[in-house]
């Protein structure tokens, strides 16, 4: 059974930091994916990795702040998010699949999600 659960999530002040960790069971995956989904809106990609973590990927608006890793050995994916700011507020879900894509319905493994919350 293939499971996906994260960790890390809080309340934190702007400018402060926090980790998001999501350790995989069941399988290994390639890509392995972090999205969020802020009240009212859509489910948006935030960072992804490669297994080699040769590849990722990071949305405009995290870019310079967060950094994603992972690290095979645990099977578990990482977001460091530095910076913080009140956008960042939402539900984070660590998505894992075959293929490094930056669509939410690309992928078929998905977290219960964790909420970060960043008070200004």
């Amino acid at each position: 059974q293939v499971q996906l659960v994260e960790s890390g999530g809080g309340l934190v002040q702007a400018g402060g930091s926090l980790r998001l960790s999501c350790a995989a069971s069941g399988r290994t995956f390639n890509a392995m994916a972090w999205f969020r989904q802020a009240p009212g809106k859509e489910r948006e990609i935030v960072a992804a990795i490669t297994w080699s973590g040769g590849r990722t990927y990071y949305a405009d608006s995290v870019k310079g702040r967060f950094t994603i890793s992972r690290d095979n050995a645990k099977n578990t994916v990482y977001l460091q998010m530095n910076s913080l700011k009140p956008e960042d507020t939402a539900i984070y879900y660590c998505a894992a699949d075959s293929l490094l894509l930056v669509s939410a319905s690309a992928y078929k493994y998905w977290g219960q999600g964790t909420q970060v919350t960043v008070s200004s």
